[in-house]
């Protein structure tokens, strides 16, 4: 990396085409692997807030009347620009978020590839004719809901946006988008990316600032038609508690605690060492994390001696260092989250086989650490670590993994692990998670639907789903015969 790539550019908010940076400042961003401020971050006031609406709805009004097939050129563009600037926006996400280059790298191309799907998915959402009884023709259409109030997290800075914003405005909607202020910079950039395909200016809008406060404002302007968050379980109660007050759909894609389930007739020292790689890739702090490991007590010490193994080997620093597999947490909190996590578990009977502490004192570095024995009671069973932290529990049947498995209020993916084709179906069947993996870690990418169970989420993203919540079907009646 030159030291070009590693300029961190302003941060600003994009209101009613114009970029906003002389507000006062709501936070600072920091970088994980030093601790050393970047940049300020603005606060939007409530004017600033009216302005952002007042704009989005100009915004719909035209983005919605553009054609389809230069609405998905514009998208495809934006695709384009996006992969042309890939190690200009990776270089900030490394900064702002921690995580290595590589992955960084990934995340960019990932997000391109929702735009990919989604300027072709435009061109498919069909309506149809219902038969009725002559004289009467009907007709049902899709329309844009309308504007859009979108919320997105830090982990996954330009991916999520991208769901959000790839088909938000493929289904012709205007969006006030609200990112985390711990990773501003990157959304920035990315929104950079659709003002410079063509996106009209009024469609496209980008605020920072207190989140309760933005949030309770644009909810409740009758301005905005719709509300999508990707974030956690209680950020997303609250979002739809907000929204229910305005009876406004929401889109909702929330944390989870994806389970584990590993049969007694794997190979427990492959699927040991792929756990480690899997489980630490940018450092657990991803939805679909694996994090829970139900393992048959026949393979569970050959398995949690090469996962700890693994764990160990794993090289941790800088995002930007050569040879780093993994980068620090988000920041303080997060390794406060995982010494506390750990401390429980261990005060309960666990064994801790791996890390447990964290790295030097500098930046937020937490080792990767690996939990063995450990109680259902200890609090990393049942709340989402978010982090380097994996929980190891014998099972003596897969009856038993299948129940612990369903056994919290949230579903958002699942991994099963069996050479049996029966026990891979049941599996598949009984596990209560919007994503099943059988015999490999993968999450859906755009071609599929992603959402979760129970309290993980309402609705779903990707797939032939991708545009259904940004868009209302309307029931159009027409007699012929004049009146």
């Amino acid at each position: 990396m030159t030291q070009i790539e590693h300029r961190y550019p302003t941060v600003a908010m994009f209101i009613d085409g114009n970029w906003v940076s002389s507000r006062p400042a709501w936070c600072q961003v920091h970088n994980p692997s030093t601790g050393a401020v970047l940049a300020d971050v603005p606060a939007a006031t409530a004017a600033d807030l009216d302005r952002a609406l007042a704009a989005a709805e100009k915004g719909f009004e035209i983005w919605r009347k553009v054609p389809l097939a230069e609405r998905s050129r514009i998208l495809q563009e934006t695709a384009r620009l996006t992969r042309l600037r890939k190690d200009e926006i990776a270089a900030v996400i490394t900064l702002e978020q921690g995580k290595t280059f590589a992955d960084a790298k990934g995340e960019v191309e990932r997000a391109a590839t929702f735009l990919d799907w989604d300027s072709q998915q435009l061109f498919r959402t069909y309506g149809r004719i219902v038969p009725t009884s002559a004289p009467l023709h009907q007709l049902v259409v899709k329309e844009p809901i309308g504007p859009i109030a979108a919320f997105t997290p830090w982990n996954v800075p330009i991916s999520a946006l991208s769901r959000k914003l790839s088909g938000a405005l493929s289904a012709g909607c205007s969006v006030v988008v609200k990112p985390a202020e711990e990773t501003p910079a990157t959304a920035c950039l990315f929104v950079q990316c659709f003002l410079d395909a063509g996106v009209p200016p009024q469609a496209i809008n980008l605020v920072f600032g207190n989140p309760a406060q933005i949030s309770a404002h644009l909810i409740a302007s009758p301005v905005i038609r719709m509300i999508t968050l990707t974030g956690s379980v209680g950020v997303g109660k609250q979002l739809t508690r907000l929204a229910a007050e305005g009876m406004k759909p929401v889109l909702m894609e929330l944390g989870g605690h994806a389970p584990v389930l590993i049969d007694r007739d794997v190979d427990a020292v492959a699927l040991g060492r792929l756990s480690a790689k899997t489980k630490f890739r940018m450092a657990g702090q991803i939805c679909v994390s694996p994090t829970r490991f139900l393992v048959h007590r026949e393979v569970y010490d050959t398995f949690v001696g090469e996962f700890a193994a693994g764990a160990k080997a794993i090289r941790v620093g800088d995002g930007f260092a050569e040879g780093v597999e993994m980068g620090p947490l988000a920041g303080p909190r997060r390794v406060a989250a995982m010494e506390a996590l750990v401390s429980d578990a261990l005060a309960r009977g666990a064994r801790l086989a791996a890390g447990g502490k964290r790295i030097g004192n500098e930046g937020s570095f937490y080792a990767p650490t690996v939990l063995t024995d450990v109680p259902l009671d200890a609090e990393v069973m049942s709340v989402e670590p978010f982090g380097p932290l994996a929980a190891c529990v014998a099972v003596d049947s897969m009856d038993q993994a299948i129940r612990l498995a369903n056994a919290l209020p949230v579903g958002l993916a699942a991994y099963g692990f069996t050479n049996s084709l029966p026990l891979a179906e049941r599996i598949a069947a009984e596990v209560q998670a919007g994503s099943v993996a059988i015999n490999v870690f993968t999450s859906p990418g755009p071609d599929a639907p992603f959402g979760g169970y129970k309290e993980s989420g309402i609705g779903r993203e990707g797939g032939k789903e991708s545009l259904d919540a940004y868009m209302i079907s309307k029931t159009v009646t027409r007699c012929p015969e004049r009146v």
